[in-house]
């Protein structure tokens, strides 16, 4: 009997109120891709950008990560940053015009942490959007699948 009187004053109230949150939180979440192999993931007028985690193994391991400025803009196409490698250098393209408001220095001090998790704790800057509606010409999850599965061994 006991635990039945903990499940409904306790237990149940807090699962009915917390998932409105987070539908709330994720429901604003949008991640996008580019055919040069960036992410952006936006929510609330910022977006958090990187490279894929196709991008990190086709780079191998990762030694230097090149990062820009909090206060710097961007055009969309515009590199932002770098990634340094065993084997090449290759620039990140921003994929949405706007202005950098925070950065992630861990990848500075730790490149491998993009190896690691290159769509998580390897993400590069944080950008205040110029035009959200930028995002719409970007792939969403599903058709960039389907883009670097089409690349083969060519990438």
């Amino acid at each position: 009997m006991s635990l039945r009187l903990l499940s409904s004053r306790l237990i149940r109230p807090c699962l009915l109120s917390a998932p409105k949150l987070w539908i709330a939180h994720r429901g604003y979440a949008i991640k996008r891709f580019t055919k040069e192999h960036d992410w952006i993931s936006f929510e609330d007028g910022v977006g958090t950008l990187g490279i894929t985690d196709y991008a990190q193994k086709q780079l191998g391991e990762i030694v230097y990560v090149e990062i820009p400025d909090v206060g710097n803009a961007f055009t969309k196409g515009e590199p932002f940053g770098s990634v340094e490698s065993v084997k090449s250098v290759s620039e990140v393209y921003a994929p949405v015009s706007g202005e950098v408001v925070a950065v992630n220095q861990l990848v500075s001090d730790e490149p491998e942490v993009v190896n690691q998790s290159a769509e998580e704790d390897g993400w590069l800057a944080k950008i205040q959007l110029k035009d959200p509606k930028e995002l719409d010409a970007l792939l969403d999850e599903a058709a960039y699948k389907e883009y670097y599965e089409s690349l083969g061994d060519e990438h």
